[in-house]
C-alpha cells in the first residue's frame, strides 16, 4: 500500500494550498498509525548507514518501532541505509516513512552478502510522507540507496521497515547442471555471422558471440520457463566487458537486475543471483577494449530441491472444451453440457467452450448454469456461428429472473431465424459479440426478466429487452432497441433510444468516461496468449473495428490454476512474476491470494469459482497499477470471511489514474450453494479502480440461506477515491448494499434488491431509520455522482416493513444523483422516500416506480 499523510494528499490532490498550511501539516507523520499491523522482519535487526547526522539521529532509530526516534545522514547525496534481516526473506514491501527531510529519487537494494547488491525498485519523484515500495525476491540485506535530496539536508526516516516472509520452505541448492545449454538465445548485435548468440550456449569453449564495437549490448537466453537463477558463469574472450549487469525477465521485456559488476577484469568469472526469470540477459554498459563484448561461454544454473519453480502454460483442463469445425458430433457436445447444467443453479459444475477459428453450421449453443462459450480469435468475427448461442427459461416455467452465472464472448452469431435469444438475469455478460441480426433478452412466452449486461458487442438488428426489467449495455452498436421496463441504460453505444427517464426507462450517454475492455483468450497461430485490452476515455462504439489497442501475453506467462492447487503454490506463482489463469472449476484455498505485482492478470474460465476455507480472505490486491481481475466467482465459504475480496489496502492512496486496476465480470456471493459468511464482500481501498460489471449478492434462494445463517453486512464499500462503477449490481445484504466514503466516485447503472428476509422493522433499523439505504454515500464525502438507480423492495417474510429511503447521501453541491427509482414488488414491504426525504412513497401492489429525476 502506499500511505501517505494529509500533507502529501493535498500535495497530489489540491495545488494551489498555502506553504504555512502545508508546513504545519509535515509535522503529522509522526501521529499516523504503524504502516501496517504486522511486525516487520527489520524491527529490531542489525543496522548500518553511510553516515549519521549526530549521536542523536544513528541508523538503529529507524528499525526501533518509535515513530518519535529517526535516523539521519550527513548532508550529502548518495547515503545509504542498510538492515541485516538475520536470514533470507521472500521480501514483498519496504515501507519508508519520511522525515521532512526526505529523498527525492533513491533505489531498494537487496543482497544475500551485504556486498553485491541488486536493484529490486527505483523511485523518482517522491514527495514524502510515507512511501510504501512494492517489490519482489528474496534477500537477507535490504538497502536504501539515496540518489537525490529534496532538501538541503541529508535522508531522514523516522522507519525503515522490511515486510515479507521467512523460513516456511525447504532449503534449494544450486544445481550444478546449465540450465542455458542449447536453449535459445538472442543478441543485441552480432560481429559477423561467424560469432552467433547461440554459441555462447553451444557448451563448445572454442566458439564464441561477439557483438559489435559499440555500448551498450546484450545477450540473452530463453530457459523455457520461469525458474529460479542462483548462479551465472561466464568465459569472457579477450574482448570483455568492465561493467555490466546480470539481469532477468517473465516476459523478455521487463528486467530487473539480479546483479551489477563494475571493475570487472574478463577471464572465467562466477557470480551468485538471486531471483526469478524465464530469460536471463547479460548487459554490458561498458567495454574495456576497442573491439566489442565477447563471451565464450555463459552458463545459467537454477536452484534445484526445495520446492521448484512454478511453471506457466501447460494444458487448460478437462472442463474446457477446445472445438473446431471440423470436431465430431459438436453439436452433441453442446448438447452434453447443457443437459447436465441447464438446472444445476448450485451444483460444482464448470465449463468453458472454446472455439477455434473458422465458420461452424446448424449450430445451437444452448448454455446452462456456470458455462461459457467464447471465439479464439482476435477478432470477433473470425468465429462465424451460423445458428445460435441461446439462454431461455424452459428450465423454471419460463421464469428467466434466475439465470444467472453463463456468458459468450468475441465470436459472430447469424442466428437461424433472423433473431439471437439471450434470456438472462444477473451474472450473464455478452461482451465482444456480433450478432447478424437481432438479439430478443426475453424467454420463450415473455415471461418474467432480470438481466443483464451487453458490453463491446454490434447488433446488426434490433434488441428486444421485452420483460427485462433493467439492462445496462456499454460502448455497442445497435440497430434499434424496442422497448424496456424499468431502467434501462446506455454509455457509448451507437443506435441507443435518446434520454427519457421522467416518462420512461431509458438513461442515455453518448461517450463512457473511462473504459477497457475484458482480458481475453485466443490463439496466435497454435499459441494460446491472453489479449489485454488498452484502456480507452470518452469511449463509444465497440474497440474491436476501432483498433483501440492493448498487448498479449503468452499462455506460458500465466499459471494454469486447476482444482486442487494450492493457495501456496498460487502465491509462489505470483511472487515469480507470472500471472494466473482459473481454469473451471471449484478452487479451495487455506490463505489469501496476493496480488502484488502492477499489471497482473488474474483471469477466470468457466466461471472459475474460488472459495476461502477457514475464514480467510479470498484475495487481496496490492496498491499497484494496472492489475486486471476478470472472469471469476468468489464464493463464500461456512467460516466468516472478514472481506473476500480487497483492492488496496486501508489508507492506500497512490495515483493510478493512468493505469488503473479492473475489476470485470467478478461475481461475489454469499449462501445458496450452501452457508457462507462474510462481513464484507468487495471493499475497494486504492484509487481510480474501474469495476464494469460485477454482481455482488447474498443469497435469497438456495442452500444455506437465512438472516443470520448467510449473513453478510455488506456488499461493496469503495474508500478509494476516483473510483468509477459501470454496470452494478448489488443484493440483499443485512446492511448497507453499497456504502461510498471515497471522494469523486461516479456510478453509472444500479440494480438493487433489499434483504428478502429482513425477519421485522427493528432488525433494520438504525439511526432512528427504518432500513439500510441500497446505496449511501457516507456523510463525509464532498463531491459523488450516479446516474440510473434502481433499489426494490421484497419483504418476504414481513411484508409490513416500510422502509424509509432507497438512497442516502449528503446535501452538499458536490453531490448529484439523476435518475433513480425506487420499487415495491408486488407490494411486499414498501418505501417511504426515494432518496433521503425526497420522493414520493410506494403503495399497493401494482409494482409502479417511484422515481426523483435529480437529487438535489
Amino acid at each position: 500500500m502506499r500511505l501517505m499523510n494529509v500533507a502529501g494528499r493535498l500535495r497530489r490532490r489540491a495545488l494551489g494550498v498555502s506553504l504555512i498550511a502545508t508546513a504545519a501539516l509535515i509535522t503529522l507523520p509522526a501521529q499516523l498509525p504503524a504502516a501496517a499491523a504486522e511486525t516487520p522482519l527489520s524491527q529490531g535487526k542489525n543496522i548500518t548507514s553511510s553516515s549519521n547526522e549526530n549521536a542523536a539521529t544513528p541508523a538503529a532509530s529507524a528499525v526501533d518501532g518509535d515513530r518519535g526516534t529517526r535516523w539521519s545522514s550527513a548532508a550529502s547525496d548518495n547515503q545509504w541505509l542498510q538492515v541485516d534481516l538475520g536470514a533470507t526473506a521472500s521480501v514483498t514491501r519496504v515501507v519508508l516513512d519520511w522525515e521532512a527531510a526526505y529523498g527525492k529519487d533513491y533505489k531498494i537494494q537487496f543482497s544475500q552478502d551485504g556486498t553485491g547488491w541488486s536493484d529490486a525498485k527505483t523511485v523518482t519523484g517522491s514527495d514524502g510522507a510515507v512511501d510504501t515500495v512494492d517489490v519482489s525476491g528474496q534477500a537477507r540485506y535490504v538497502r536504501m540507496q539515496g540518489l537525490n535530496r529534496a532538501t538541503p539536508w541529508g535522508y531522514s526516516l523516522w522507519e525503515f521497515q522490511v515486510f515479507g516472509t521467512t523460513g516456511g520452505t525447504q532449503p534449494a541448492s544450486c544445481d550444478t547442471a546449465d540450465a542455458s545449454r542449447g536453449k535459445p538465445s538472442s543478441a543485441s548485435s552480432v560481429e559477423n555471422a561467424g560469432t552467433p548468440a547461440s554459441a555462447a550456449f553451444d557448451g563448445d569453449t572454442g566458439t564464441r558471440w561477439s557483438s559489435q564495437a559499440s555500448d551498450p549490448q546484450w545477450l540473452q537466453v530463453d530457459l523455457g520457463s520461469v525458474r529460479e537463477v542462483c548462479k551465472v558463469d561466464l568465459n569472457w574472450e579477450a574482448a570483455y566487458a568492465k561493467d555490466f549487469r546480470i539481469q532477468t525477465s517473465g516476459n523478455g521485456q521487463d528486467w530487473s537486475t539480479l546483479k551489477e559488476v563494475t571493475g570487472a577484469t574478463g577471464g572465467r568469472a562466477s557470480y551468485e543471483v538471486d531471483g526469478s526469470g524465464r530469460y536471463v540477459r547479460i548487459l554490458g554498459t561498458a567495454r574495456a577494449t576497442g573491439y566489442g563484448y565477447s563471451l565464450w561461454e555463459v552458463a545459467v544454473h537454477t536452484e534445484s530441491g526445495g520446492s521448484g519453480p512454478v511453471q506457466g502454460g501447460g494444458d487448460l483442463g478437462p472442463n474446457v472444451i477446445v472445438v473446431d469445425p471440423s470436431t465430431p458430433n459438436l453439436q452433441q457436445k453442446f448438447d452434453e453440457v447443457f443437459a447436465q447444467q441447464e438446472t444445476s443453479q448450485f451444483g460444482s459444475g464448470r465449463y468453458q467452450f472454446l472455439m477455434k477459428p473458422g465458420t461452424y453450421n446448424n449450430i445451437n449453443a444452448q448454455l446452462g448454469f456456470y458455462t461459457s462459450v467464447s471465439g479464439l480469435g482476435l477478432n470477433p468475427d473470425d468465429v462465424q456461428v451460423n445458428g445460435d448461442i441461446t439462454v431461455d427459461a424452459g428450465w423454471f416455467n419460463g421464469n428467466a429472473t434466475q439465470n444467472f452465472w453463463r456468458s459468450a464472448e468475441n465470436l459472430a452469431i447469424t442466428p437461424a431465424n433472423g433473431t439471437d435469444r439471450w434470456a438472462v438475469a444477473q451474472a450473464a455478460p455478452f461482451r465482444r459479440v456480433h450478432v447478424k441480426g437481432g438479439l430478443n433478452l426475453a424467454p420463450n412466452g415473455y415471461g418474467w426478466a432480470s438481466g443483464g449486461y451487453i458490453a463491446d458487442s454490434k447488433i446488426d438488428g434490433t434488441v428486444g429487452p421485452y420483460s427485462q426489467q433493467q439492462w445496462y449495455t456499454r460502448d455497442s452498436s445497435v440497430g434499434g432497441w424496442t422497448n424496456g421496463v424499468w431502467n434501462m441504460t446506455f454509455t457509448g453505444v451507437e443506435g441507443a433510444p435518446a434520454t427519457n427517464f421522467a416518462t420512461g426507462p431509458y438513461t442515455t450517454f453518448d461517450t463512457t468516461p473511462i473504459s477497457r475492455e475484458k482480458p481475453f483468450l485466443y490463439l496466435d497461430g497454435s499459441t494460446y496468449k491472453v489479449f489485454v485490452p488498452a484502456k480507452r476515455t470518452n469511449s463509444r462504439g465497440v474497440s474491436w473495428l476501432a483498433n483501440t489497442g492493448g498487448t498479449s501475453l503468452p499462455l506460458d506467462q500465466f499459471y494454469v490454476v486447476k482444482p486442487g492447487a494450492t493457495a501456496a503454490t498460487i502465491n509462489a506463482a505470483l511472487d515469480q512474476g507470472l500471472n494466473l489463469l482459473f481454469t473451471p472449476g471449484i478452487h479451495h484455498i487455506d490463505q489469501t491470494i496476493e496480488v502484488d505485482r502492477a499489471d497482473t492478470v488474474v483471469l477466470g474460465l468457466g466461471l472459475a469459482t474460488i472459495i476461502p476455507d477457514g475464514g480467510v480472505d479470498a484475495m487481496h490486491v496490492a496498491d499497484v497499477d494496472g492489475v486486471r481481475l476478470a472472469g471469476f466467482l468468489i464464493d463464500a465459504g461456512p467460516a466468516n470471511s472478514d472481506t473476500l475480496l480487497r483492492i488496496g489496502e486501508p489508507g492506500s492512496s497512490a495515483d493510478h489514474s493512468a493505469n488503473p486496476t479492473t475489476m470485470q465480470d467478478v461475481f461475489v456471493r454469499i449462501g445458496g450453494a450452501g452457508p457462507g459468511l462474510a462481513t464484507n464482500s468487495v471493499v475497494v481501498n486504492s484509487d481510480d479502480v474501474l469495476i464494469d460489471h460485477t454482481w455482488i449478492w447474498r443469497a435469497d434462494h438456495g442452500e444455506g440461506v437465512g438472516w443470520d445463517t448467510n449473513r453478510a453486512d455488506y456488499g461493496l464499500r469503495v474508500n478509494g477515491d476516483d473510483v468509477l462503477t459501470t454496470g452494478l449490481f448489488v443484493e440483499h445484504f443485512n446492511k448497507y448494499d453499497v456504502f461510498w466514503s471515497g471522494e469523486r466516485g461516479r456510478t453509472i447503472f444500479f440494480q438493487n434488491e433489499k434483504a428478502y428476509d429482513a425477519p421485522n422493522e427493528a432488525a433494520i433499523t438504525h439511526d432512528g431509520i427504518v432500513g439500510y439505504a441500497a446505496y449511501k454515500v457516507a456523510d463525509t464525502v464532498n463531491e459523488h455522482e450516479a446516474w440510473a438507480l434502481g433499489s426494490y423492495c421484497n419483504y418476504t417474510s414481513d411484508d409490513t416493513i416500510v422502509q424509509h429511503h432507497g438512497f442516502q447521501v449528503p446535501v452538499k453541491p458536490g453531490i448529484r444523483m439523476r435518475h433513480l427509482m425506487v420499487i415495491s414488488l408486488g407490494g411486499k414491504g414498501q418505501y417511504r422516500h426515494v432518496i433521503n426525504d425526497t420522493g414520493a412513497p410506494t403503495s399497493g401492489t401494482d409494482t409502479v416506480p417511484s422515481k426523483v429525476t435529480q437529487f438535489p
